[in-house]
């Protein structure tokens, strides 16, 4: 009876019984694990010997149907199998583990010669103007000015007539300025030619005294390699009842030596015009000029940096202001023309044309805030 059992036990299910059968199951279950190339196929095998279908399962299944005796010694035969089979499935899957990181390795291999590449915070550059522009509000906010803004598009009024530019001035002109065309009113807007609307705009909202700068972009119909049709410009205003041309020498030789970080710097006034100024004058600054290197402080040559004078008084009275009672200063240089002086750039028309590798070569570090204590250009 045991014998006819395991006979229709072994017609069931297809699955051999004896040792030689054992042994031939596990020695070509052994060898599929040895020749699987990669984990894909080392699945397969492990799926084909122990999944819920495969060979050595369907022998467990086998066991319920045989006899206690036969059940012992068979179900230790095959759990054995089980076990030796699953170890090489664990150590040939170790073994394409690491042949497969290996080849990965070799395959993402890093120089660690090679230089780190730079953090934003260092390769992004921070444009001269700009910086400039900080050492301006650093100097002058040291000396208790404030800043004032204002505009870029201005009507005449401000632009021209409170600054007492006559109606037949050449300033006026079509080939000078940018004038938009008329609006409804027949007023024609315009770009701004200069930051003095905002002076004439601090002087309608604010009582004196008034100690301001007024940087911003200005717009002139002129370009070559020292004008560009946008530039920029600051503009100083004093406005009270003691202001004279010695306080207006006074500040900006102090502005020059903190500027240009040098100790002594000696000027030289010259008579000029301006309408909005009376008297006015041209500033030089003493200067030597060696193998197209200009340092100042030293030398014997000079070099014009900006306009100045006393605030003219129809200027004062269109603006509110009663020159009976006040009096006032002015000044005006152009940012983008002390940038290439200080900074060595021989042509303005590069500070527009967006070029990253000059900016990266005359370009600041966005840390490096310009101070006077720890040095405007360190």
């Amino acid at each position: 009876m045991a014998q006819a059992r395991r006979s229709a036990g072994s017609d069931l299910t297809g699955a051999p019984h004896d040792m030689t059968d054992l042994d031939t199951l596990k020695s070509s279950t052994l060898a599929a694990i040895a020749q699987a190339g990669d984990e894909a196929a080392l699945e397969a095998v492990r799926v084909g010997a122990l999944g819920k279908k495969g060979t050595i399962s369907a022998l467990l299944a086998t066991l319920g149907k045989m006899s206690p005796d036969e059940r012992k010694s068979a179900g230790a035969a095959i759990n054995a199998l089980k076990d030796e089979v699953g170890e090489a499935l664990a150590g040939r899957r170790a073994v394409l583990k690491e042949a497969a990181l290996n080849e990965r390795l070799k395959a993402e291999t890093v120089d660690v010669t090679l230089p780190l590449r730079e953090a934003p915070a260092e390769a992004g550059r921070i444009h001269p103007i700009s910086q400039v522009m900080d050492e301006l509000t650093a100097i002058f906010a040291d000396m208790g000015f404030s800043i004032a803004e204002g505009p870029d598009v201005e009507t005449d009024d401000y632009n021209f007539t409170r600054l007492n530019f006559p109606l037949g001035h050449p300033a006026r002109e079509m080939h000078d300025t940018f004038f938009f065309h008329p609006d409804e009113n027949g007023e024609r807007k315009l770009l701004r030619t200069h930051t003095s609307p905002v002076q004439v705009r601090t002087m309608l909202a604010k009582q004196p005294p008034i100690r301001v700068i007024c940087p911003g972009r200005t717009y002139r119909n002129d370009s070559d390699q020292t004008h560009t049709p946008m530039f920029h410009q600051v503009e100083g205003l004093v406005i009270d009842k003691g202001a004279t041309l010695g306080n207006l020498k006074w500040i900006l030789e102090e502005f020059c030596k903190a500027f240009f970080e040098v100790k002594h710097v000696k000027m030289r006034f010259r008579p000029s015009f301006f309408p909005f100024t009376e008297p006015s004058a041209e500033v030089d600054i003493q200067c030597r000029r060696s193998g197209g290197e200009i340092r100042f402080g030293e030398g014997e040559d000079w070099l014009e940096i900006l306009g100045c004078g006393m605030v003219h008084p129809n200027v004062l009275r269109l603006c509110g202001v009663d020159p009976d009672v006040y009096q006032g200063f002015a000044w005006g240089m152009g940012i983008d023309r002390i940038a290439m002086l200080k900074y060595g750039m021989p042509d303005l028309r590069p500070f527009f044309e967006a070029d990253v590798r000059w900016l990266s070569h005359y370009g600041f570090r966005p840390l490096d805030l310009p101070t006077l204590a720890g040095g405007l250009s360190a």
